[in-house]
């Protein structure tokens, strides 16, 4: 599997987008100070935030790699689930009668994958388009216009490509085509994965997803391959790399205008 490559593409090729989950991954492991999906923002965990912006624009089957959180995570969203019911409590006997929740009505699949982030999902990801998400980071992107975007191009695979400042990786374009990748430049202005993605399932068998590089796989080898496009987000990104950042996530939440609430 390591180092292959697709043969030429044809091009137009149409694809219908059949979306079928969206993936969190458990932050970025090359991180210094990794976020965690529990890192809290506004009294609620990064994860939260997340799958509530997700849900909101419509998507709401999540597969969730805990990446060691598992316990803290599923004691979360275990007690998420009661808090949304109402409940009846006998106190006489400690019956608990739950009612129908009343908040979110999502599908969500915890995996441990045990370092393998991307291979222990891949269970789960092999039946149509699906989002991925790098969970150390919240932004305001369109997800329905990301989706069009990536239906309309044919390719296996989009970047969400962002500005940030320059101690990212950058990605160079031609249009929105990606053509080359390079690690964390030391100066200049570019565009950089932001760490969300749709893909489609042929991914898997372009990199290896036991290996925990598999991002940098799978930029280089789509984007040789011309499979790659980047969807172009000038708007808000905001990575939690250190306090610093999550104290300006804080910030915008106590505002009462993060930009990445799409929600009442």
């Amino acid at each position: 599997m390591n180092g292959h490559s697709l043969p030429a593409p044809v091009r137009p090729r149409l694809r219908t987008v059949h979306l079928t989950k969206v993936a969190i991954l458990a932050g970025n492991p090359d991180s210094e100070t990794p976020a965690t999906l529990m890192t809290d923002i506004g009294g609620r965990p990064l994860l939260w935030h997340l799958m509530t912006t997700f849900s909101n624009a419509g998507l709401k089957d999540f597969v969730v790699e805990l990446g060691g959180q598992g316990e803290a995570v599923k004691r979360y969203l275990l007690d998420l689930l009661d808090l949304s019911r109402n409940l009846r409590v006998h106190f006489k006997d400690g019956r608990i009668d739950r009612g129908e929740n009343r908040r979110a009505d999502w599908t969500v699949d915890l995996i441990d994958a045990e370092g393998a982030q991307l291979q222990g999902l891949r269970p789960h990801l092999r039946r149509g388009t699906f989002v991925l998400c790098r969970g150390d980071a919240l932004s305001d992107v369109n997800m329905s216009d990301l989706l069009a975007f990536h239906r309309g191009h044919g390719r296996l695979a989009s970047v969400v490509a962002v500005r940030p400042a320059a101690r990212f990786g950058k990605l160079d374009l031609v249009g929105d085509e990606v053509v080359d990748f390079a690690e964390k430049p030391s100066s200049g202005e570019g565009w950089t994965s932001s760490g969300l993605y749709v893909l489609e399932p042929d991914i898997f068998d372009v990199i290896d997803a036991d290996d925990p590089g598999w991002e940098r796989q799978l930029i280089e080898r789509l984007s040789t391959d011309g499979e790659l496009m980047a969807y172009k987000h000038e708007s808000f990104w905001q990575r939690m790399d250190s306090l610093r950042d999550r104290q300006v996530l804080e910030s915008l939440w106590q505002s009462g205008s993060a930009p990445w609430k799409n929600w009442e």
